[in-house]
């Protein structure tokens, strides 16, 4: 997570941000790219089947991609696009594919394609290594925290304004990077 900025700024940064919101586009928020003709594109290109079917990350071809609910995926072939055809709601990653984590938090940050993880045949993106390792320190209370977080706060929200929101008025249970890092550390040792 980042330090808080100072609400003057914050309060600036969303009147700028409440002024721009028409140009939102979709019902997001999702944590899309811009890759040549696909300006939503999901998983930095990757083929959210290959997580299940392959059980890593792999990038998908421009030439297999399909829309699902204004955002684009695109696929390594045939067969993993016309899976996800048959049933996407299977194979979209949890909240518009931003960090699980910093869900926790109600703060749409970006995931990482290369650090996933499935529960429950579910999907979950993070921003990073550390970021997983924190989420399943306690992956059942952190699950709950984000699906409401998720649900209450985040989904349909412009996300940037979500944000900023949340790194000025955090939420009750936050805990700095530091602290979760010490409480990692506490339980498994130091990293190596």
């Amino acid at each position: 997570m980042i330090d808080a900025i100072h609400p003057s700024r914050f309060l600036a940064v969303v009147a700028l941000l409440f002024a721009f919101a028409g140009l939102a586009r979709g019902t997001g928020p999702y944590d899309t790219t811009s890759d040549g003709a696909d300006p939503r594109l999901m998983l930095k290109g990757h083929d959210p089947v290959a997580y299940f079917a392959a059980d890593k990350p792999m990038l998908g071809d421009p030439a297999f991609k399909t829309d699902f609910d204004g955002v684009t995926y695109r696929f390594v072939n045939e067969e993993n696009r016309f899976a996800f055809m048959k049933n996407p709601l299977k194979y979209v990653p949890m909240f518009g594919g931003y960090c699980a984590n910093s869900m926790v938090y109600a703060i749409p940050w970006g995931g990482e394609p290369d650090t996933w993880k499935i529960i429950d045949g579910r999907l979950y993106m993070f921003g990073g290594v550390a970021a997983r390792r924190y989420f399943v320190m306690d992956e059942e209370a952190n699950l709950r925290l984000a699906q409401r977080y998720w649900t209450d706060e985040v989904e349909g929200s412009i996300a940037i304004v979500q944000r900023y929101k949340r790194l000025v008025l955090r939420v009750p249970h936050y805990k700095s990077d530091k602290e979760l890092e010490a409480a990692w550390q506490a339980t498994n040792g130091p990293r190596q």
